[in-house]
């Protein structure tokens, strides 16, 4: 599959409005009277909990990172009621805090589209027939948003929360967890929100660029949305590109060939060394064959993750880079257990002598062996997904290691 095209909020006007896969079609800061002539009107009245199997039959996954299905979510926060009558009705958050410093989709996103993802929470809320709604952005994007609510009758009931701008605010029970106490840290990992988050009621919280999908299928059906994509990853999605390119914002089709939508943004491949993607907990990749996929096999697939396509250029030392971004990683811990606090600050000292010079062949071994020490610990998921990230580095940029062991780094010039 190929990429649909750079959604820069200006191109929306080349594309057929009806049934367009394209978030961007209003165009840039696009009004609710716009909106609704491209996009067409939402009738929520028509929408209760029959609209999850809707979602089902789609296929779409979750956006922000972890890829979950997404009516599984709504299925188990529509459950956590626990069937009475009495029960609190649930809570549902849009989830637009993007701590991941390589990701903008979202900001994006919300800044020119907030119509898509505020219908969205709408039909969520609806399906599972939530009293307590959340719009969780940082403040990049709140006005635009708030803006947008403010053109709406039927969007009185969502609260704009503001999110800080550290790395793990985004995780779903840190989310959960500002909303409710204003502290932007992991709650427990035992915890199951869709029994009890917000107010201990049942809590659903879905990205922002999953519920800009949901707006979508609400309005033209799971067939239309499986028209793009494949069997395993149908739909679309959008990527943030950096690095060695100018940084941009794609939406492409599920299972997309990485190569190919590097090409569409830009990227001279002959002059990539390698591409991180997913971000910070992502994955390091070399060559550029795989596809886009959150399912399939792992030489064959690389999972989105938070939808970040990081550049490398053949110039730059993969070594040093990643020791860069496990240091920043090492510093945006919660601190709120031994893996984070001590494990991650131990392996990027340990990486950052490899990348700079010490030449003791048993410093991969040590970074290997706290990796595995740290992983699965973790109070939340925090050290699995760095422990991941700097696996791959290791595994991609075997070369390099065994060049600084010997004391040369064969990618600078």
């Amino acid at each position: 599959m190929t990429p649909l095209s750079a959604t820069t909020p200006t191109m929306g006007e080349a594309w057929d409005t009806q049934g367009s896969f394209q978030l961007f079609a209003a165009g840039a800061n696009a009004g609710l009277r716009v909106h609704e002539q491209t996009f067409g009107p939402l009738f929520l009245d028509r929408i209760d909990n029959g609209f999850i199997s809707v979602l089902e039959a789609s296929g779409l996954t979750g956006r922000g990172g972890a890829a979950f299905s997404s009516w599984r979510k709504l299925a188990a926060t529509d459950q956590g009621q626990g069937g009475s009558v009495l029960a609190a009705k649930p809570v549902v958050i849009a989830n637009g805090a993007e701590g991941e410093p390589l990701s903008f989709k979202d900001k994006t996103l919300l800044t020119h589209a907030p119509h898509l993802v505020i219908d969205g929470l709408l039909i969520a809320s609806r399906a599972v027939s939530a009293s307590l709604l959340y719009l969780y952005t940082t403040p990049a994007a709140a006005s635009a948003v708030e803006d947008a609510l403010a053109e709406r009758h039927d969007a009185r009931k969502i609260k704009v929360v503001q999110a800080p701008e550290t790395f793990i605010a985004g995780e779903a029970s840190a989310v959960v967890n500002s909303i409710a106490n204003g502290i932007a840290l992991p709650l427990d990992s035992r915890r199951r929100l869709s029994e009890s988050g917000v107010k201990s009621r049942p809590t659903l919280v879905l990205n922002v660029e999953t519920l800009a999908h949901v707006a979508l299928i609400a309005r033209h059906g799971s067939g239309w949305f499986r028209t793009a994509g494949s069997d395993r990853d149908p739909g679309t999605r959008l990527v943030s590109v950096s690095g060695y390119v100018a940084e941009q914002v794609l939406q492409v089709e599920g299972d997309a060939r990485l190569a190919d939508i590097l090409a569409s943004a830009g990227v001279e491949l002959s002059q990539v060394e390698a591409v991180l993607v997913g971000g910070y907990h992502g994955r390091w990749v070399r060559p550029l064959d795989y596809r886009l996929s959150p399912t399939g096999p792992e030489n064959h697939v690389v999972h989105p993750g938070a939808g970040v396509l990081h550049v490398l250029a053949a110039s730059e030392c993969g070594l040093e880079s990643t020791a860069r971004i496990l240091a920043s990683l090492a510093g945006a811990s919660a601190r709120q257990c031994g893996p984070c606090m001590f494990g991650l600050p131990a392996m990027a000292g340990v990486l950052n002598a490899i990348a700079y010079g010490d030449r003791d062949p048993g410093l991969v071994g040590e970074l290997e062996r706290l990796g595995k020490l740290v992983t699965g610990r973790g109070a939340c998921h925090h050290p699995d997904g760095t422990a991941r990230m700097v696996g791959s580095a290791l595994d991609t940029f075997s070369e390099d290691v065994r060049a600084h062991l010997g004391g040369t780094c064969t990618r600078k010039a």
